[in-house]
């Protein structure tokens, strides 16, 4: 007789072996009462009995003492329970269908459910019908660490850590946001008891201290239950520890609900903390922000398929099932019940919203599972005298009980075991599941997007907008305004204006080798080219009315000096873009470190200094042009074109001086779009500044395009 005083202990996987032409054992605890019918059950050479809470709700008649009690009655499906209890019975049809496994041995299975009687499920299964006896027991989700004492429990095995470690890692988390000052609420239970009592031993040792210490069980009356959720409504602690198994959490969280619970932090058990069905809008103003520790998760391959094909029609005298599907459907198998529609049979699970059919949290379903595989190779074991050579090969109609123990000599591997990680290769990640490496989206600034085709169109619009400037500009070459500006810088002007608006699309697309060397060269090489222009022009309006020469106004070397500065200060800039791509060129790069599910792919600049060496020298150059301009601004006005280009040159440096944080923090594609941004913003500054007014006069206000005019307030 083995004693099973936790709650969770109803939560067990035992296997009972038919002896096979040997004389029967029976065990000396007997049962009183007629023995209770499993709710699932396959015949097979060898047994494996599942105890599981398939229902949720325990309905109890009061005691008369004169009289035996009633037997309990146990409503609601819970649909997670009968989950677990039909991965055990998957589990074992995969077994049967392994070659390798058991070859020659069918198993069987006789699942009951436990309800809220643990002790009572677990002693049927014990004493089992004629010819079964009990073997040996393995839990899934009984975490009680009092069940570790191999003295008094023997013969017990389990797929899930003890206790001991979640109530000092509970301990440790409260301890590490700060909670100092928590209240607590346990099962009235093993589980609960020693659960929480390790935790208010640990709690104390990491300074925290418990307001209240509250135990409820499932089978408790409304009114405790609801006494219960007084005191923490009416206690200071705001932080709530709750060690509770399945049961007890249902009917706490119904009263919370009505008693409108709210602005408590939960801290949870393993027991409840990722119960999928906990997260619903009926609770989501209680449990908002719960925290707790949970199992690893793994995959099943196959269980979703083999849930989704269960249906009572293929078993009639199935009423587990029955009763399942009439509470997922809202249907009844009865004709004639009111307000319900007749089942079918027809209905599809894959329709339906269920924690029966939800394999994304294999948490404790995977532990049935290995249950059911550890009891399968403990029996293959022995039988193939694979670790008990020295006391004789034991025959398959030899097994005793006792012979049956997994400490020892049970060693396997799951497809499905999640303890077996492999890391996904840079270029992969994985998936939602965790099953599989997908590939990761790899992310650029396209032509195909919104954005992208945006600025692309923007970057043609200029281009052609300054190649309309320029035709116009060619048409009244021979004009006054044309000449007083000095046709050959504005049509070098021009010229470059045009290359800043089209060298942006380089930065669009997929970066490659040559897209990822030019576009920061031909960026850097024609806005020098801008600015040299510009200085240039700048310098020659200085000299024309600055130094003041007797007779012509504009000296007579002043053309080849603009040609030679604008070569000159181009050529510079030429040079340091030479040695950027020679010594470290830019280069296409896969930015993993940004996001986890995506490839930022974008040009590595190879060298930071290079790019900031090109940027700064447009710059300089933008603040002499400037300083020189604003020199000259008080100049004659029908002639000076300094007032324009110290306006133009506010633009452009307003525009990279905001380009900088905002390019240093955008990320991914973002940082190229400020890029294109900057140049396009800068490019329609100067050519609206500059030639706008000049064309405004050559088209519309032609009267004023004289020499008179031109010579102005000089004369």
């Amino acid at each position: 007789n083995m004693p099973l005083s936790t709650e969770y202990t109803m939560l067990l996987v035992l296997i009972a072996i038919r002896v096979l032409g040997a004389a029967e054992e029976q065990s000396d605890c007997k049962m009183i009462g007629p023995l209770e019918r499993p709710l699932l059950y396959k015949a097979g050479d060898v047994l494996v009995g599942g105890a599981f809470s398939l229902h949720s709700q325990i309905s109890r008649t009061p005691t008369t003492f004169t009289n035996a009690p009633d037997a309990l009655r146990c409503t609601r499906i819970n649909s997670r329970e009968l989950r677990f209890a039909h991965t055990m019975i998957f589990a074992i049809e995969e077994i049967n269908n392994n070659n390798d496994l058991l070859p020659n041995i069918s198993i069987g299975y006789k699942v009951l459910d436990s309800c809220g009687a643990a002790q009572q499920a677990v002693m049927v299964l014990m004493n089992g019908q004629v010819g079964e006896t009990l073997c040996s027991t393995i839990s899934h989700f009984a975490t009680c660490a009092c069940l570790s004492n191999r003295k008094d429990y023997p013969t017990f095995f389990r797929t899930i850590p003890s206790d001991y470690y979640q109530s000092r890692a509970l301990a440790k988390l409260v301890k590490h946001f700060g909670w100092t000052w928590v209240g607590a609420v346990r099962s009235d239970n093993d589980y609960g008891n020693n659960g929480m009592a390790t935790f208010v031993a640990a709690a104390a040792q990491e300074g925290v201290c418990v307001e209240y210490s509250e135990a409820i069980s499932r089978t408790d009356s409304q009114d405790k239950v609801a006494s219960v959720v007084k005191t923490i409504r009416h206690g200071t602690a705001k932080v709530l520890v709750a060690f509770l198994a399945q049961g007890e959490i249902d009917i706490l969280l119904e009263e919370a609900v009505k008693q409108n619970m709210t602005g408590v932090q939960w801290v949870g058990s393993e027991s409840w903390i990722t119960a999928g069905y906990l997260a619903t809008q009926r609770y989501s103003g209680v449990l908002t922000g719960s925290l707790g520790f949970t199992l690893q998760r793994a995959d099943i391959p196959g269980l979703k398929e083999f849930l989704l094909q269960i249906n009572p029609i293929k078993d009639p005298q199935n009423s587990l099932l029955k009763e399942f599907w009439e509470e997922t459907f809202g249907c009844s198998f009865q004709a004639g019940v009111q307000n319900q529609v007749k089942c079918t049979g027809s209905e599809k699970l894959r329709d339906t919203d269920t924690s029966f059919t939800d394999v994304s949290e294999l948490r404790i379903s995977h532990n049935v599972y290995k249950a059911v595989y550890a009891v399968a190779h403990a029996l293959h074991n022995i039988i193939k005298c694979s670790n008990m050579v020295d006391q004789g090969c034991i025959s398959q109609t030899t097994i005793k009980p006792f012979q049956v123990r997994l400490d020892n000599h049970v060693h396997f591997t799951l497809k499905s075991d999640s303890a077996k990680c492999t890391q996904c290769p840079l270029d992969y990640w994985s998936n939602k599941n965790n099953s599989q490496c997908v590939l990761k989206v790899i992310e650029f600034l396209s032509y195909g997007e919104t954005m992208g085709a945006l600025l692309a169109a923007l970057s043609l619009f200029g281009g052609s907008l300054t190649m309309m400037v320029m035709c116009v500009f060619f048409w009244f070459r021979h004009t006054p305004l044309v000449k007083a500006s000095n046709s050959f810088l504005s049509f070098l002007l021009l010229i470059s204006l045009t290359l800043c608006f089209l060298c942006s699309l380089t930065f669009i697309g997929r970066p490659s080798k040559w897209s990822c060397m030019l576009r920061h060269t031909a960026f850097g090489i024609t806005f020098a080219l801008c600015m040299s222009c510009l200085l240039a022009k700048t310098i020659a309006v200085v000299m024309a009315f600055k130094l003041r020469r007797p007779g012509n106004t504009v000296p007579q070397c002043s053309v080849p000096i603009q040609r030679t500065s604008v070569f000159v200060f181009t050529s510079l800039q030429v040079l340091v873009c030479v040695l950027w791509l020679a010594l470290a060129p830019p280069i296409p790069h896969k930015n993993t470190a940004y996001a986890k599910d995506r490839i930022i792919l974008e040009c590595h600049l190879g060298s930071d200094f290079g790019f900031w060496a090109v940027l700064s020298y447009i710059g300089l150059l933008a603040i002499l042009c400037f300083i020189l301009a604003f020199l000259a601004r008080k100049l004659p006005d029908n002639f000076n074109e300094a007032k324009f280009i110290t306006f133009s040159m506010l633009i452009f440096c307003a525009v990279w001086i905001t380009f900088i944080p905002a390019y240093v923090s955008s990320p991914g594609k973002f940082t190229v779009a400020v890029e294109i941004f900057a140049i396009l913003a800068s490019s329609f500054g100067l050519l609206f500044c500059i030639f706008m007014p000049k064309c405004y006069i050559l088209l519309l206000r032609p009267e004023k395009n004289t020499q008179k005019n031109m010579m102005g307030r000089i004369n």
